[in-house]
Parts: C-alpha cells; structure tokens; sequence
C-alpha cells in the first residue's frame, strides 16, 4: 500500500452544538454539516487540495461517547496552542505538550464529550 490507508475517521458525540463548539473553538476551524435525511453530522473541512483524512462529529443516540480505544491525532503548527484553548473550550488537558523525540510533539486532552484526543507538531 501506498498510501496511508486512514480515509475517514468519526468522533461521537452526545450534545452536538456543546462539541462543534468545542472543536471549532480548540482548532480554530469551521465545521461543515454534512446533509441526509437521518444525519446529525459536522465534517472537519474536506476538499481536493486537502492534505490527510476526512472525519466529522457524529451524534448517533445509541452509540455512546468517550472511552479511549481509538485515539485521533490533530496536526497543529505547534500542539501548545491548540492545547491552550482546551479547558477555555470546556475540555480538559490530560497531558501537557511532550517531546517524543524526532517525531516531534503531542499533547493530549478530553473533548467535552469525554474522548480523549491528540495533537502533534513538530516544534
């Protein structure tokens, strides 16, 4: 495989206008709706020229939030500031940006939904 094989990810979520908040505030982005007659979903921006996976919020009533067995990694310029618009967001750091050597730097927090997520940098 050439390619990265990641293409889509989805981030659930209980309270919709609480969480597009919440990611729009942290990653200074605006998030799109994506339309269907049954779909509560908010799409991180997506087009031809855009480089890394699709993904979106999803409120899906029987499927819950939270919980930690996948985790899913923002690109930033610099995780510390991203990180720093976290609990203004009402989400909660849970580990301060961290070296991991040549690979760069991460940071991890809780989205207000309860899912742990992360961002990466390389300074």
């Amino acid at each position: 495989m050439r390619n990265n094989p990641v293409c889509w990810f989805e981030i659930y979520v209980q309270d919709m206008p609480r969480a597009k908040a919440f990611y729009e505030a942290v990653l200074g982005v605006q998030l799109a709706r994506l339309e269907g007659p049954d779909l509560d979903m908010w799409a991180f921006g997506m087009d031809e020229t855009s480089v890394g996976a699709g993904g979106a919020l999803v409120r899906v009533p029987e499927v819950p939030s939270g919980g930690t067995g996948t985790l899913v990694y923002f690109s930033c310029e610099d995780c510390a500031v991203e990180e720093s618009r976290v609990e203004k967001a009402g989400g909660r750091v849970q580990r301060a940006k961290m070296s991991i050597g040549p690979y760069g730097f991460i940071s991890l927090a809780f989205d207000t939904e309860g899912n742990m997520i992360g961002f990466h940098s390389l300074k």
